[in-house]
This record gives C-alpha cells, sequence and structure tokens, in this order.
C-alpha cells in the first residue's frame, strides 16, 4: 500500500517537473520571439532612417547643382560659377543650400570643392548631410540620425551634338518635290519636330531622326511621313569608286570589319559614326578599354517618337519594309544659343591671349601648326596694295560689316574663331581652318569652296592625317545664313519659307513665348531681316550662281535663300544647323555630303578639327560617395 501511495506522489511531482518544462520553455521562446522582433523592428528602423537620410542628402546635392546650374545654362559661362564656388574646401562651403522635406528630415549642402579643368569643364565637388531633426530645433543634434555623402558633378560646355548631322533643323524638316536622283544626301539628318518627306523622296544614305517637341507652335508629333530611298552598301560603294562621280572624295566611306574595326575595339568606336552601313542592327552592351559601351543601333535608321527602325526603300516604287529595333521615342537635342556675341567676342580674344588652352601646336602627324600662336585672323587680298590685307584685329574682331572674296590664286585666308559685329558677305575659295561669327548675317553671294579640301577615299587613319590639316570653314551667324542675291528675293521663291505660317514659335524653358521668324521685319538697324547692312548695290555686283558650299553652317534663326540659280544644281559640303530651313533649289541634283571631322571620336574624345563652334551648357554628375549613416542614440 505504501509503495502504491509512494507511486501516485512520484508521478504527480512528475507531471509537475514536465510543465514547469514546458512553460520555461514556452518563456524562452516567447523572450526570444520578443527580442528577434524587436531587432527586426530595429533593423527596420535603421534602414527606414538610412533610405530617408540618403533622399535627404540627394535633395540636398539637387539643390546646390540647381543653384549653380540656372546662371550657367543662361550665360553660357563659368563666371557664375567661379564666383560661387571660389575657395570652396572643407570647414568653408559655398553655395550653401539648406532645406526640409516635410514629415521627413533637414539638409544642408554646399562645395567643397572645385576645379575648372579645362576652359569648356569645370568640376564641382559637393557636400551635403541630411538628418533627422526628432526635436525640431533646426540643427544637427548629437543623438539624430544623419548621413553624410559627396558628389561629384561636371558643368560643361559640350560640343553640341547638333553638329552630327549634314542637316538639322530645330523646327520642321521637310524634303519637298525631290525625285530619287535630284538629292542625294550622304549623312544623318535630323530634325526637334515633325520630318515630312513630301510629292517624291530623294536618297538618304544615312539615319533620320524626328522628334516630338511641345514647346513649338503649334506642338509637333514627332513623326516622320515615310522612310526615303536609301542606297544598299554595293549601290553606294560603287558609286563611291566611280571616277565619274561628283564630290565621292567627300563621301563618307562604306563600313568594313577590316577598316574601322569589329564591335568591342577601339578603332571601332572611333570609325562607328564616321562610316555608311545601309542595313542597321542594334548592339548589345561590351567594354572598350575597361568601359562599357551602352546598347544602341548602327547603321542607317529611321527614329522618331514611335521607335528606332531599320528600313529599306531602294527605289520610290518599291516596298518600304521596317524592323523595329527600339521602341523608345527619340528626345530632342538642344541646340546652342547664339544670341549673346559677346561670348564669342570673348572667345576670340581668348583664342588669341590663351594660345596653349585653345590652339593645337603640333598635327597627329607630328608636323608643327605654323599658324600656332597667332591670333585669330581673316585675311583678302588687296590688289591696290598687291599684298594681303588683314581685317580682324590683333583679338581677333571686325568691327562692323566685312566683305570677303577669295580666288584660286589669292584666297581667303582664315584662322581661328574671328567675330563680325554685323554681316559678312563671302564667295570664293577659302584656305586655312576657322570659323566666322557674326552679330547679324552671313550672305553667301556666290560659292564657297576650299582650296584643299578633305579627301575621305582610301585608308581612314590615312585619310586623318592628311584631312586635319585641310582647309575648314564655320559660318555662325547670330541672324541668319542668306544664300544668293537677296536684293532679288521675292515671295513665294524664297521669302514664303522665311514668314510665317512657315516658319514656326516657340516657347524657352522658361515659358516665354518667342514669335516664329519674319524676313519682312525690320531689325535696329532699319533693314529687314533678310537682308544686309552691305548696300544692294554691293550685294546685286558681287552674286553669281550658288552652285557649291564647302562650310559648316550654323544660323540662330533661318537658313535659306536661292541656289543653283545660274544652272548646274547646288552641292552642301558641310553642315546646315538652323532653327527654320527655306532653301529653295533652282536646278539639279543637290547634292549633300556631311563632313566627319567635326564628329567627336568617341566618348571624351575630340574631333579631328576643332573649330570653335557653338557649344551647349550640360551637367553630369560622376560620381556618388555615401561617406556612412550615422543612427544616433534611438533604439
Amino acid at each position: 500500500m505504501r509503495t502504491k501511495a509512494r507511486k501516485k506522489k512520484l508521478d504527480k511531482g512528475s507531471a509537475l517537473v514536465t510543465t514547469f518544462g514546458v512553460m520555461t520553455l514556452l518563456a524562452v521562446a516567447a523572450a526570444s520571439y520578443v527580442e528577434s522582433s524587436s531587432a527586426t523592428i530595429r533593423q527596420s528602423r535603421h534602414a527606414q532612417r538610412d533610405l530617408q537620410t540618403t533622399h535627404l542628402c540627394e535633395a540636398g546635392v539637387m539643390s546646390v547643382q540647381r543653384v549653380l546650374w540656372r546662371p550657367f545654362r543662361l550665360s553660357q559661362k563659368f563666371t557664375e560659377i567661379s564666383e560661387a564656388c571660389a575657395g570652396a574646401s572643407l570647414g568653408d562651403e559655398k553655395a550653401v543650400q539648406s532645406g526640409e522635406i516635410a514629415s521627413v528630415g533637414r539638409f544642408v549642402a554646399g562645395v567643397v570643392d572645385y576645379q575648372q579643368a579645362t576652359p569648356y569643364l569645370a568640376v564641382v565637388t559637393i557636400r551635403a548631410v541630411g538628418y533627422l531633426d526628432t526635436n525640431k530645433n533646426g540643427q544637427l543634434d548629437e543623438n539624430e540620425p544623419f548621413k553624410e555623402v559627396r558628389a561629384v558633378t561636371r558643368y560643361e560646355l559640350a560640343r553640341s551634338k547638333v553638329f552630327d548631322y549634314t542637316y538639322f533643323i530645330n523646327n520642321y524638316g521637310w524634303m519637298d518635290g525631290f525625285r530619287e536622283t535630284d538629292l542625294i544626301v550622304n549623312g544623318d539628318m535630323r530634325a526637334n519636330g515633325n520630318f515630312d518627306f513630301l510629292n517624291g523622296s530623294p536618297t538618304v544614305n544615312g539615319s533620320v531622326y524626328a522628334a516630338a517637341n511641345e514647346r513649338l507652335d503649334p506642338p509637333a508629333s514627332g513623326f516622320i511621313n515615310t522612310p526615303p530611298v536609301k542606297w544598299t552598301d554595293n549601290t553606294y560603294s560603287n558609286a563611291r569608286n566611280n571616277n565619274g562621280t561628283a564630290f565621292r572624295e567627300r563621301w563618307r566611306p562604306v563600313y568594313s570589319s577590316g577598316s574601322h574595326g569589329s564591335p568591342g575595339e577601339a578603332k571601332f568606336e572611333k570609325y562607328r559614326d564616321m562610316v555608311f552601313k545601309s542595313q542597321a542592327a542594334m548592339l548589345s552592351s561590351y567594354e572598350v578599354n575597361g568601359a562599357m559601351v551602352a546598347p544602341g543601333a548602327f547603321g542607317a535608321v529611321v527614329a522618331d517618337a514611335r521607335g528606332t527602325s531599320a528600313w529599306n526603300r531602294t527605289s520610290t516604287n518599291s516596298d518600304i519594309t521596317k524592323t523595329v529595333l527600339d521602341s523608345k521615342p527619340t528626345n530632342e537635342i538642344a541646340m546652342p544659343d547664339l544670341s549673346d556675341i559677346s561670348r564669342y567676342q570673348e572667345l576670340s580674344q581668348k583664342f588669341s591671349t590663351e594660345p596653349g588652352t585653345y590652339q593645337k601646336p603640333t598635327y597627329a602627324d607630328g608636323t608643327a601648326n605654323p599658324n600656332y600662336g597667332q591670333p585669330a585672323y581673316v585675311e583678302v587680298w588687296n590688289s591696290s596694295t598687291n599684298a594681303y590685307q588683314r581685317l580682324s584685329n590683333s583679338n581677333g574682331r571686325i568691327a562692323g560689316s566685312a566683305v570677303l572674296v577669295g580666288t584660286s590664286d589669292r584666297p581667303i585666308k582664315i584662322y581661328g574663331p574671328v567675330t563680325v559685329d554685323q554681316d559678312v558677305v563671302i564667295k570664293g575659295f577659302v584656305q586655312g581652318q576657322g570659323t566666322l561669327y557674326t552679330g547679324r548675317n552671313v550672305h553667301v553671294v556666290g560659292s564657297v569652296r576650299y582650296k584643299n579640301g578633305p579627301n575621305f577615299l582610301g585608308d581612314p587613319e590615312a585619310a586623318d592625317l592628311a584631312n586635319e590639316k585641310r582647309d575648314m570653314l564655320g559660318l555662325a551667324a547670330r541672324g541668319s545664313v542668306i544664300m544668293g542675291d537677296s536684293t532679288r528675293f521675292q515671295n513665294p521663291y524664297p521669302l514664303y519659307y522665311m514668314m510665317p505660317p512657315f516658319t514656326k514659335g516657340r516657347y524657352d524653358e522658361n515659358n516665354n513665348y518667342i514669335p516664329p521668324y519674319n524676313a519682312m521685319d525690320r531689325d535696329s538697324t532699319g533693314r529687314m531681316k533678310y537682308q544686309s547692312v552691305v548696300s544692294d548695290e554691293t550685294i546685286r555686283n558681287l552674286t553669281e550662281g550658288v552652285n557649291q558650299v564647302d562650310a559648316i553652317m550654323y544660323t540662330n534663326f533661318v537658313g535659306g535663300g536661292n541656289v543653283g540659280m545660274s544652272g548646274g544644281g547646288f552641292a552642301l559640303n558641310g553642315t546646315i544647323v538652323s532653327k527654320d530651313e527655306a532653301i529653295v533649289g533652282w536646278s539639279l541634283p543637290i547634292r549633300m555630303n556631311y563632313d566627319n571631322r567635326i564628329r567627336e571620336r568617341g566618348p571624351d574624345q575630340p574631333p579631328l578639327i576643332d573649330l570653335n563652334l557653338p557649344r551647349q551648357p550640360t551637367t553630369l554628375r560622376s560620381t556618388w560617395q555615401d561617406r556612412g549613416f550615422h543612427d544616433g542614440r534611438e533604439s
């Protein structure tokens, strides 16, 4: 009996021990759960505060970038940035900005280093601190979470992409009334609006781009109405190799992997935009010299607001086939503004006073530049003195207007950027490398030809060495580039195309309306905008048929006039860049051949010849360094 009684007692004790053990395990589990939950909550809060302070730092960096960008964009000079950032260092920050993001926190940011790397590039280092102002006292306290970052931003007067095209129009691109043999374009074409091929189709051996443009009046949807005719590689190559083909030495070559390299090779990056390839394809990303090249199309494409496509159309009557390569819409390319002529007067002066910065002492083949160290200049032959006369002063400037006439024996001589206060009237042969900036118009009153023009035939690297020394002319007008005898212009040809509704108004970046160009309006000189301040008699006496223009032409308003009026057609060997285009051809054929010497030869690689053409303000963040997140004393 006792034995049984003891057994019962032991059974009861065992049950109590088991229950206690289970409860202990549950308590431990609960404590572990609570601890785990608390750790998870702490980690979540930590991650949240880290993210919040990161965004606050980003807001600070962007605030400083913006306050520096606005005056730089408007002035297109580094003066304001240099003044705002001079002497910046840790502990003596400049251009300091502070602010708050409601219900999140505060930031303070400023410039800690500023370097003017080149005349066209400034590098700014910005330090930003973002913090959670938990006690709402408007300052960072010891126990408050914060993060510090350093960001490096490049402010650059970059070479504008508008010069990558044979024909670039800021408003509407158009080609009207051409058959496939009437107009042959060897190069790429682009508009910051619609691009229309009407009443026939020219031949375009290159890419065509359009872009939606809400700032135009009326807005442009950004469509190409139909792809033009385009040759095959074989047809193009046969024509280029034919000794009877006009200007064949100015045509860019057909792509060859042997001559121009393959994707992934540095040689390919150098020449991929300098060649013609009829059938386009998408290239995947690849590495060159340690840097990744983004995916993109290679070859001739039609690209607009609907995407980028390869296409075939070998004649006006043939079927059109298109293959979509990329569905992303195109974007506008900002066109540099030439309104402030003082910037180019300053450029002319610095070219003269700072030759080590702006001039090339030697060519790629090692030979010396014979003009190095001289001021920017333009010279013409004076038959009275039987010698060349320099028209520009020691700062590369010409007061008033300039009449420039050259012959094969006595060409116009130019070197560097020369600024002319009013008009330039020009015809004949040109020798040298330089740009004429005008405060008003450029009037082309006859053919303009290079004395020693480029030749793109043969091995591309050998051609580069030779072409780097050959003649090249830029004509950049604050007003317009007018071709032909402007004293005999009539409506409709070409004046209809120089007035509304053909020309278009637009809104600038600050939403200010800029009315359309009207050739019939009078400016401060009392002359109509298309007329020259040089006398009508001089214009009439000098004008002859404009059959050829060897030049890079840039105009703030209209590029237009009458060409080919004496028969023989018209050839543009170079580029035309304008807001509106109003060229009327009176004889055929018309040929346009791109001069690729002004195009960059890859990322951060300068063009073969730098003509000091108008540049476009740009900004780019190059690095972002997280200096660490500090969580304060919050749990």
